[in-house]
């Protein structure tokens, strides 16, 4: 019989029985396929995903009327949100965007002996601020220091955990409370609306803009110069190129104004590009070059072309770079052991000469008739599968380097163009990007058509494409 709250509330005798057959908490948990979630997963996130799917199942009743749901379909629905709840929020993708450094999933890949480096250094005690020779304290930097003054030219160079923290500690320690002289055209924004004015500002560093967005002449910078100088700062565009009619002063002759009048000049380079890339039709400044060039400090990253983990390296003048240390900031900002651990095995690597052991060196080197062998045999693979379910192509096409790096230049490449009759482009993005199992996969949309780069593909993640790939179209 409904009961008087149950028909004031407009609800169905049927609606009613089936609300009185939920079970209640104990006697969900008490259901033997529940017993391994409380060994797994613990009581207290068991008892509360319980308690929110019997709500919710209450809610879903009172909407509309619907067939009892047995004990086992509602313990497999707690085991589901508790599964969802356990599970690490931050998982692996296959990036199929052929964006090398793409920053929104987690730029550079790391190399396999880095990857093994810090397992290593994470499962145990190291020497990380340990001279054992000595027996005594010692200073994490000796792990990178070395390495980086052999491969930039600098005498000395600290790490801290990103390049806005590395521009950040510079203007601190060398400009706090005086002026700092940049151009206008230099001013920039990267990613996530990090602006180099409004981190100059943050940094106490006083902001004295010379030249115009376009042209910016050494004499600018020379008429700026006061008694409150401290600092010459020279900004590489990293995300944008201007063109045209453009101007400024080189390096070089920065570093000469720089010793007349006795101011230290600084470069940020960004994106750290260590290995020169002309061969593969890049065109990036080389940091050994700003060092050859006697910058007095650099500043760039190590999770873009560099190809290490986050970081960013500061390098320079050892009177500079000690000046920089010693500013409290660097502990705040400095980075952990397993930083340390992945960035000198990545170093190692450049030193070696072994720029294939790199993952985001061997993507740009890549030539696209290789992507193009690949694509060839993934299209027969995957057609094989699909039985007709959608037209899948190999076209010319292109790459990009990511990350506020190369923004005007592109690496030829093949693309994998697929068109299904029942799923839109979108739809197919959206399918992988959220699949019912494995590995999501990320792409894009080109010329209305969905399609892929193995650029940034694994070898060992075509397999798990393919398979992703099929399960998206035919479902």
């Amino acid at each position: 019989m409904t009961s008087p709250a149950d028909s004031a509330a407009g609800i169905s005798r049927d609606v009613s029985a089936c609300l009185r057959a939920i079970p209640s908490v104990g006697d969900l948990l008490g259901q033997a396929s529940i017993a391994a979630l409380l060994e797994e997963a613990g009581r207290g996130i068991v008892t509360q995903a319980a308690r929110n799917v019997l709500e919710e199942l209450r809610a879903e009743l009172k909407i509309a009327a619907s067939s009892p749901i047995g004990m086992d379909a509602i313990a497999a629905r707690v085991a589901a949100t508790v599964q969802s709840q356990v599970a690490p929020s931050l998982r692996r993708v296959i990036n199929a965007t052929g964006v090398i450094l793409h920053t929104n999933l987690g730029r550079a890949p790391l190399c396999s002996a880095a990857v093994a480096e810090i397992a290593k250094t994470a499962a145990r005690y190291s020497n990380l601020e340990y001279d054992t020779r000595r027996g005594e304290r010692g200073k994490r930097d000796v792990h990178t220091a070395r390495l980086l003054a052999d491969l930039t030219g600098a005498e000395a160079a600290i790490v801290v955990n990103n390049n806005a923290a590395a521009v950040f500690l510079v203007l601190t320690a060398l400009a706090k409370g005086n002026e700092v002289v940049v151009s206008r055209g230099e001013l920039i924004e990267i990613g996530d609306g990090f602006r180099i004015p409004d981190i100059m500002s943050e940094s106490g560093a006083v902001v004295r803009e010379v030249g115009t967005t376009n042209r910016t002449r050494l004499r600018d910078y020379e008429r700026a110069i006061n008694e409150r100088t401290r600092l010459l700062l020279r900004v590489h565009p990293s995300n944008f190129r201007i063109t045209g009619f453009t101007e400024r002063p080189s390096l070089e002759e920065m570093v000469a104004l720089g010793r007349r009048t006795q101011i230290p000049v600084y470069e940020d380079l960004g994106s750290g590009c260590l290995a020169d890339l002309t061969v593969s039709g890049i065109e990036e400044p080389v940091v050994r070059a700003s060092c050859a060039a006697a910058a007095s400090v650099v500043s760039f990253s190590a999770d873009k072309l560099l190809g290490g983990p986050q970081a960013g390296i500061i390098a320079g003048q050892k009177e500079i770079i000690e000046r920089i240390r010693r500013n409290p900031l660097f502990r705040v900002l400095r980075v952990d052991k397993l930083t340390i651990a992945a960035l000198e095995v990545t170093l190692k690597a450049h030193q070696r000469g072994a720029l294939d052991e790199i993952p985001t060196l061997r993507m740009i080197q890549m030539p696209a008739g290789e992507i193009g062998r690949r694509a060839a045999l993934f299209v027969e693979r995957l057609q094989a599968s699909l039985a007709g379910e959608a037209t899948v192509e190999v076209r010319e096409g292109f790459s990009v380097i990511g990350g506020g790096s190369t923004p005007d230049q592109q690496l030829p490449t093949y693309l994998i163009s697929i068109a299904s009759p029942r799923y839109s482009p979108a739809t197919i993005k959206r399918r992988l990007r959220n699949p019912q199992e494995g590995t999501p996969v990320v792409a894009r949309i080109e010329d209305d058509r969905f399609v892929l780069d193995l650029r940034t593909v694994f070898l060992d993640e075509e397999a798990p494409l393919g398979s992703a790939l099929v399960a998206a179209l035919e479902e």
